[in-house]
């Protein structure tokens, strides 16, 4: 393109970077703009005329409803998996070269809007950060930019469309920092700040100035609660415990079902009965969050068969209760029979009702005047720290959710006691867990982000002559003639590795004509002292040379048989040419 070499003849590829930066953030911020809007259609079409005064039986067909419609639409439209999207644009960060697919930057847009729409409890923000990387991975693909920078697209995008989906400019950089992990250098802190700033404002030029949720604090926070902050800080590190191993027992428990119409049928039945019983399980919940930091406490049970019971102090704590206990359920079952959507979303939900939970339940059962709006905003930063493993996200998302700034030492103190206490159970958050267990994951750690960055396929030495174990020493002598290695693996008629044969360990004998005839392969080839197998990650195939001592170490499949070398010195030259590439300022 006439374009890009002018680009490259004229502009500076950091200035270019900059404007990069500004058209991702005001397409991200389209974007969430769009979804928020497409949400709010659908789900005022749907539950506008429904009844707050008793159970509605329509909750357990509209779920179910939006769910199948989303599961046809990925089956056979998109035809791909979109779900999960931060681990999967963590993924394509850390394995695929920040490269994601391009209908990324519309599907997963289309799907969760549908999904939540029609009241699947799961949250927009998953979706939105998928999307917004994937506008910035395929403009910069466009644009030819280099791997390095396209990361950083991706984490611009990302930025976006979280600033953009919550008007909240710092935590959708911080968001980026924290959860995606890319680094804060000078190259990309100003791509990241641009982005969200832009997409922001393009949410505060359409929606208005007015904070996500409104919140007036109408009590201070005295010196003398921060006992009861300190402990509402590990009670919600608690629960963010829980709600992350019941998503994982659950998801675990869904992929187990083979038959894909059996997991929509299970996930849609335990999902519409558990909104039946719990309306506040609708859709994202945000109204209940609105509902409880403004006071308006018995609206929680609207729209329920326990509308009657909207005044019975003991049953409203039981209601809340079993909401906070039910929501990991029903995200997991709307993800587990085919909906899109993230845990963003279910997280500061359920921060919320905890903190509520934690004020309400100590004021009752002590005769304390904690402020349960105040609580409830400290919960839901600490839910969100824990969970995402991400404190400073969850402080300043909060705080820009609601303006709660007079708030900031309690929220604090909350976020880094509630992430503290989970890290004891769980070191990675939700979205890294999996990709940290099969060593995919790209972190903060340079060793391990390029090692991580490294394949052991790209490092196999594959020019060494192989011999046969009844091979005698004088054939022996004629393929160390013909070879310019020193090693030389030993293999069966199947080709699986059975030793090796070091030139040092022969020399002595390789120019005696008279063991010629009498000495064999089998007798003087050594065992290697440990073996690569085709699949691990670097940083375990380093731990392999660490533990060995060696050098050289043979490649083989899984069934023994044999691939290559890899050696120690060309990783380190990898390592080295990489972590240049991916330090490079």
């Amino acid at each position: 393109m006439k374009f890009l070499t002018w680009r490259e003849k004229h502009v500076k590829e950091k200035t270019f970077v900059i404007f990069v930066s500004l058209i991702v953030g005001i397409l991200g911020g389209l974007a969430a703009l769009l979804l928020k809007t497409l949400i709010h259609l659908i789900s005022s079409a749907l539950t506008s005329h429904l009844s707050i005064t008793g159970g509605n039986w329509l909750f357990f067909i509209y779920p179910a409803v939006g769910v199948l419609i989303t599961a046809l639409f990925v089956r056979y439209v998109v035809r791909d998996n979109i779900s999960h999207g931060v681990t999967r644009v963590l993924h394509a960060i850390s394995q695929n070269k920040s490269r994601l697919k391009r209908h990324n930057t519309y599907t997963s847009l289309v799907a969760s809007s549908i999904t939540i729409g029609f009241g699947g409890s799961v949250g927009a923000e998953g979706p939105i950060v998928y999307t917004g990387a994937a506008i910035g991975s395929t403009l910069g693909s466009w644009l030819r930019m280099s791997p390095r920078v396209l990361m950083i697209l991706v984490g611009c995008g990302a930025a976006a469309g979280i600033a953009g989906i919550f008007k909240a400019p710092i935590a959708g950089m911080l968001f980026t920092l924290e959860v995606l992990m890319i680094d804060l250098t000078t190259v990309s802190v100003m791509p990241l700040l641009i982005s969200s700033i832009t997409a922001a404002t393009i949410a505060y030029i359409f929606t208005g100035y007015d904070v996500e949720f409104f919140f007036v604090q109408s009590e201070p926070f005295m010196t003398a609660r921060i006992p009861f902050a300190i402990l509402l800080g590990v009670f919600t590190g608690l629960v963010s415990l829980y709600f992350t191993r019941v998503m994982n027992l659950m998801e675990n428990t869904f992929r187990k079902i083979n038959n894909p119409w059996w997991r929509l049928g299970a996930g849609t039945v335990l999902l519409s009965t558990l909104i039946f019983l719990l309306p506040p399980l609708y859709g994202e919940g945000y109204g209940s969050i609105v509902a409880l930091l403004s006071g308006n406490i018995s609206s929680i049970v609207d729209g329920s068969i326990f509308y009657s019971d909207r005044d019975n102090v003991w049953f409203i704590l039981l209601f809340i209760g079993m909401i906070i206990m039910a929501k990991a359920f029903a995200t997991s079952a709307t993800t587990g029979a085919g909906g899109i959507g993230g845990t963003f979303a279910p997280s500061l939900y359920v921060g919320c009702m905890a903190g509520f939970f934690f004020a309400y339940l100590l004021n009752e059962l002590f005769g304390l005047d904690l402020s349960v709006k105040n609580f409830a905003l400290m919960g839901m930063a600490g839910v969100m720290s824990a969970v995402m493993h991400a404190p400073l996200m969850g402080i300043f998302l909060t705080a820009e959710l609601t303006g709660g700034y007079e708030l900031f030492l309690p929220l604090l103190i909350v976020s880094t006691l509630s992430y503290g206490t989970i890290k004891l159970f769980e070191p990675y958050s939700i979205y890294a867990m999996r990709l940290a267990q099969r060593g995919e994951l790209l972190t903060h750690h340079k060793d391990k982000a390029v090692l991580t960055l490294l394949k052991v396929d790209n490092v196999i030495e594959t020019d060494f002559m192989p011999v046969d174990p009844n091979m005698n020493l004088k054939e022996m002598v004629g393929v160390i003639s013909r070879s310019n290695r020193n090693l030389y693996p030993v293999l069966d008629k199947e080709g699986r590795l059975q030793g090796v044969v070091l030139l040092d360990e022969i020399r002595n004998i390789m120019f005696r004509p008279d063991l010629y005839r009498r000495m064999y392969v089998d007798k003087f080839m050594s065992i290697p002292p440990g073996r690569v197998v085709i699949g691990q990650s670097m940083e375990q195939v380093m731990k392999t040379f660490d533990d060995t001592g060696a050098w050289n170490l043979p490649v083989v499949e899984p069934d023994g048989t044999y691939v290559g070398f890899v050696s120690k010195s060309k990783i380190f030259n990898s390592y080295r040419r990489v972590l240049r590439h991916y330090s490079e300022d």
